[in-house]
């Protein structure tokens, strides 16, 4: 039986170390791999597990609803928002005083990222009700 020995200082790992090239003629030949791996001190130190999973496994068997369509719609506009307004060199000085006002508030956004996500955010669904 193989082991996986992790790197001393990793706590967990959770996710795909290999992925399927979907596009290849080749992807149902291939694997991907997944692990995941986890330190709790309710369980042994070994709390190791690794998958192989096949093209099926990864392959959306269900149609992409209306809803889902909705949601990566506005996913898409509010990125491009964001983007944009951190381009705008005018309304970026405006952002960081804006945000460095309210980063150390209670409910405050971190990140000026999130910061600016909020704000596109509120505008877009204000325009698309």
């Amino acid at each position: 039986m193989a082991k996986v020995v992790w790197a001393p200082g990793i706590s967990t790992v959770s996710g795909a170390l290999s992925k399927i090239n979907k596009k290849s003629p080749h992807a149902a030949d291939m694997q991907m791999l997944l692990a995941t791996h986890r330190v709790a001190p309710t369980t042994s130190t070994d709390c190791n597990r690794l998958y192989l999973r096949g093209i099926e496994s990864v392959t959306r068997k269900t149609p992409v609803t209306a809803d889902e369509q909705a949601q990566r719609a506005r996913f898409a506009a509010i990125a491009r928002a964001v983007a944009a307004r951190g381009n705008d060199l005018a309304q970026a000085a405006a952002d960081i005083t804006a945000f460095n006002a309210q980063k150390d508030q209670p409910g405050g956004l971190k990140t000026l990222k999130a910061y600016r996500w909020s704000i596109c955010a509120a505008a877009y669904d204000q325009n698309n009700g």
